[in-house]
């Protein structure tokens, strides 16, 4: 796989340079409300620009069915890229018509564009081969070298991000070279006790990297709404809490496998319940109480973990060597279920390991939180991506770049 510096080895001055970078940041209205994924990929693009590149940035940003949609534009984040490069960034509002052809052909040495949302066009997420390769055909119209650095993208086989590389000579960014790195240190030569530490909503996106870290961890710590489904399948009441009734064979299996592979499971002891969901609008009052894991009331639901489990959790963390960690322990939105994750991020802060934080809600916990991103090994911009690596599957994004 080239990487980035090898590249401006060779020279891009003049060069139209295709960047497909994640800038699939979350918005309120037209707010940013969580800009780390742009500044993830601010360094590549300067490094690019200050060598007298051309570059064309270009990205999806949520769902959008594949048509234009004013409410997933991508202007907003052109905006804030370009005040964090401290220059003017071209924006061009549309992928590769007349708007896009335009913006790029404008460009002179140094200057940066970014392209509306790649999702805007059936093509960049299409199944059929041909179609998606039609799409990636006009992208590379508009360059004439691919930088992949959306690692947050790299485990979908999109137009952009694995048909586009085949059409151009290729490397990879500054930001997908440190993603790849960190993961193999999670994956291979892992600095011992290690510790995997899961959360958010659904036990079902967790399965594919619970089945690969049992080889791997030494204590699988369980949290969030996918907590549940493992204290349902212990034998526990668990109320209205989010449960996936169709899940519970399959933890009872990991947990039997862990227990003959001496990996330790450590399920929430206390819980934080309510009879009703927070309004995270307001932020009202929620009133919860704090019940013992085996005795949530029936007409309630967890929310949180409660005060016995943060404490046990940090004691399970405290003298890691190395901890990834995925998903919230709660409704970390509202102020009176954001405990548990808090206890997880300071638990991870206060140790010598090597933590990672695995992308998505848990990056966006620890900036929402306000804790210093700097004061963890990792913050990972691909929550998703970062979950497959680890399953072991092949990411196409990255399959892509390989020589």
């Amino acid at each position: 796989m080239k990487t980035i510096d090898e590249l401006l080895a060779e020279g891009v001055a003049g060069k139209r340079v295709f960047v497909r970078a994640d800038l699939n940041v979350p918005l309120d209205g037209t707010t940013i409300t969580d800009d780390g994924r742009i500044r993830a990929v601010q360094p590549t693009v300067a490094e690019l620009a200050a060598a007298g590149a051309r570059v064309i940035v270009a990205s999806h940003l949520g769902r959008p069915k594949g048509a234009p949609d004013p409410a997933f534009s991508l202007a907003p984040a052109a905006a804030r890229l370009g005040e964090l490069l401290g220059v003017q960034v071209a924006f061009a509002t549309d992928t590769v018509g007349e708007s896009a052809r335009a913006t790029v052909a404008a460009l002179t040495d140094g200057q940066v564009a970014v392209i509306e949302n790649l999702r805007f066009n059936a093509g960049e997420t299409s199944k059929d081969d041909a179609e998606r390769g039609a799409f990636a055909d006009q992208l590379a119209e508009l360059a004439d070298v691919y930088v992949g650095d959306g690692f947050g993208a790299v485990h979908r086989k999109h137009a952009s991000v694995f048909d586009l590389p085949a059409r151009l000579p290729h490397a990879a960014g500054g930001l997908i070279a440190t993603e790849v790195g960190v993961l193999k240190k999670l994956t291979e030569d892992v600095a011992r006790p290690y510790a995997v530490v899961l959360g958010g909503a659904k036990v079902s996106d967790k399965l594919g990297v619970i089945d690969h870290l049992l080889e791997k961890a030494d204590r699988i710590l369980i949290g969030g709404g996918m907590a549940y489904t493992f204290l349902k399948a212990k034998g526990h009441e668990v109320g209205i809490s989010l449960l996936q009734e169709d899940q519970v064979p399959a933890v009872q299996g990991y947990l039997e496998r862990a227990e003959k592979l001496g990996v330790e499971f450590v399920l929430p002891v206390d819980v934080l319940v309510a009879r009703e969901f927070p309004d995270l609008k307001t932020k009202a009052p929620a009133h919860p109480t704090t019940v013992a894991a085996d005795a949530i009331p029936a007409d309630q639901e967890g929310l949180d973990i409660g005060p016995e489990t943060r404490a046990l959790y940090a004691a399970k963390l405290a003298d890691a060597a190395t901890v990834f960690w995925n998903g919230p322990m709660g409704v970390f939105e509202h102020p009176d279920y954001a405990e548990g994750t808090k206890a997880v991020a300071q638990a991870l802060v206060d140790s010598q390991a090597f933590s990672v934080v695995g992308g998505g809600d848990s990056a966006a916990a620890v900036r929402i939180l306000g804790f210093d991103e700097n004061a963890f090994g990792h913050i990972s911009t691909g929550g998703g991506a970062s979950l497959e690596y680890l399953e072991g599957k092949t990411l196409p994004g990255l399959a892509a770049l390989e020589d």
